[in-house]
């Protein structure tokens, strides 16, 4: 990562550029393309697949995890309110705090990093599933069983079909969460966007690292939710009949 060197009072805070770097970079304009080409390599690129890699592990786990909560809870309604409290107090733990908290019995690793994201995404999923499944209508169910489906088969073809809606919902506020929240992973891993926008911030701020990496992130969950959106249509094609 580039280092900060200190300038005469008259200059900007930059940080430490080759003989071959931009004047646009070496004055620290608002945006130089330049330095984006000749960082996209060894910055930021690693940077955003790592950054991707951090999401998709965070949203898989805390998928997996809210779905056998919500199928647990929506058979036995008994396990809902445990179930809610637990994934309530982990989403209002501040996320920095939550970071650090884990820091002394995990270490500054990757187990975590992902610990403290997987947790965020509980709450969310859980709610979501759990909604959709309960929004299928009774009298679907009765036709269900009627046709003499077995309650697993009922699962697989009848509530989660029509529950899917609410749960890509539930995913794409997930997904652009976790997305957000990875940025500050850096506190205690080394990786991710908020890697060079730490670094950014901490040059003076250097305002073309700082963009890049920020709006990396930005489009990054544009693109994720927009992703999310398109998987919906296609997989719930009844739902666009009724519509038009």
């Amino acid at each position: 990562m580039l280092t900060a060197l200190p300038l005469d009072a008259a200059g900007p805070v930059i940080p430490n550029f080759s003989a071959h770097s931009s004047s646009c970079a070496v004055q620290n304009h608002l945006f130089c393309v330049d330095w984006v080409k000749s960082n996209w390599g060894p910055v930021l690129w690693p940077a955003l697949r790592q950054h991707v890699l951090l999401t998709l592990v965070a949203v898989a786990i805390g998928f997996a995890i809210s779905m056998s909560l919500a199928l647990l809870a929506h058979r036995h309604r008994w396990a809902e309110r445990p179930t809610l409290l637990f994934t309530t107090f982990l989403y209002t733990i501040p996320s920095l705090a939550l970071f650090e908290l884990l820091v002394a019995p995990i270490g500054q690793n990757v187990f975590a990093a992902e610990i403290a994201l997987v947790s965020y995404t509980l709450l969310i999923l859980f709610r979501n599933i759990l909604t959709g499944l309960r929004s299928v209508p009774a009298e679907v169910m009765e036709a269900a069983e009627g046709m003499g489906m077995t309650p697993r088969q009922a699962l697989l073809r009848v509530e989660l079909p029509l529950a899917l809606p609410a749960i890509v919902a539930g995913l794409r506020i997930a997904v652009v969460t976790i997305i957000a929240l990875a940025t500050i992973v850096y506190t205690i891993y080394n990786r991710g966007l908020g890697v060079p926008i730490h670094s950014a911030l901490g040059e003076g701020p250097f305002k073309t690292e700082l963009i890049a990496a920020g709006g990396m992130a930005i489009l990054l969950a544009l693109f994720a939710d927009g992703l999310l959106v398109a998987t919906q249509r296609l997989l719930t094609p009844w739902t666009r009949a009724r519509g038009t």
